[in-house]
């Protein structure tokens, strides 16, 4: 989509290409949306309900709000997207949030429980796909947000437009963003132009909250020229990247590791070919195999360079054993060890474990 059209409303040409890898399979008997009954949200809905006429198949479509019990409105916007799915002849459910809430990272817990929900609708329905409303802008912010947390190369591919439900990847749910390259501001004209109204959500705004603070300061930076769209084609471009090196880490396991690995552990690689790869397939590798075998990941990147660096410096030389993440890794005799570290025993008195 060009720059020109930022403001225009999404035509049925696009609505077709958007969700055009969506074409109904046998095996999904319905899809489900996420809607808040914000403007993105309540757009998705809408295009969903007019891509659907445009198949000669029927595909059900199922509309789950999620109310977090946060804000007194949320029950009446929730109502409102009950109201409009109806005029769409769009199913729709309304899942809550109960039980206390935390007092800090409050965002990245209602976060996770929307997902929980939204995962449970969805095998309800049979393991069907999940539709989010993740925009350009989303992306851009996303790219931003992890910028700024000192991410790699995988965290500045940003989102991706298909892929498994975040903490739910063994159930195979998958997520699908089919508005991802599109900016917000075509999805606002799109309801204006149907005369659709929406919710605001004040959190969206708070600036108590880091992405509400990164979206002030959207505008400076698009005037200096790091503009959304911008933004959004670093993220694809790293991408490439990052599938590049994908199937590059995967090849070099094949060799190295080839498996099955149990669960467990105990994962053997030669310290020598270990050595030989290159430093961003060893981080990696190591990253995966700490990931299979250890029960309290996934790895952070800043403790597994260290950890890496550590383990190179430490070949041919002398022995090594480091913990990360719920696995051990050891060094000895030529070989590279990954096993599931012991659990950790609680100390008396109040006194701090010692590490295993």
């Amino acid at each position: 989509m060009s720059s020109a059209d930022h403001g225009a409303p999404v035509t049925d040409a696009e609505v077709r290409r958007l969700f055009a890898h969506l074409a109904f399979n046998a095996q999904y008997p319905a899809l489900i949306l996420a809607v808040s009954g914000g403007p993105d949200s309540t757009a998705l809905m809408v295009l969903a309900a007019r891509w659907r006429k445009t198949l000669k198949h029927r595909v059900k479509l199922i509309a789950v709000t999620v109310d977090h019990g946060l804000r007194p409105e949320a029950k009446r916007e929730a109502q409102s997207v009950k109201k409009l799915a109806r005029s769409l002849r769009i199913e729709h459910r309304t899942l809550r949030w109960t039980g206390p809430k935390p007092k800090t990272g409050l965002q990245e817990a209602a976060r996770h429980a929307r997902y929980r929900l939204l995962a449970g609708a969805s095998q309800k329905a049979g393991g069907v796909p999940v539709l989010t409303a993740h925009t350009r802008d989303d992306q851009a912010e996303t790219v931003l947000f992890r910028m700024m947390r000192g991410s790699g190369v995988a965290g500045l591919a940003g989102m991706r437009g298909g892929n498994l439900m975040p903490g739910y990847e063994d159930a195979k749910i998958e997520l699908f963003r089919p508005l991802l390259d599109v900016p917000k501001s075509r999805l606002i004209a799109t309801l204006r132009a149907a005369k659709i109204s929406y919710a605001e959500d004040p959190s969206n705004r708070d600036p108590r909250f880091a992405r509400p603070r990164l979206r002030e300061l959207m505008p400076l930076l698009a005037a200096e020229g790091l503009t959304a769209e911008r933004l959004a084609r670093l993220a694809s471009r790293v991408l490439r990247i990052e599938m590049t090196l994908y199937d590059a880490l995967n090849a070099a396991l094949l060799k190295l590791a080839p498996g099955p690995w149990p669960d467990k552990g105990p994962v053997t690689i030669d310290a020598g070919d270990f050595q030989s790869l290159s430093e961003e397939i060893g981080l990696r590798m190591l990253e995966r195999i700490i990931n299979w075998v250890g029960n309290e990941g996934p790895a952070e990147l800043g403790k597994l360079e260290p950890l890496y660096e550590a383990l190179m410096d430490a070949i041919d030389f002398r022995p090594f054993r480091r913990t990360l993440a719920g696995a051990v890794v050891t060094l000895d005799q030529g070989k590279i060890r990954v096993e599931q570290a012991p659990r950790r025993r609680s100390a008396p008195n109040g006194a701090a474990p010692k590490p295993p």
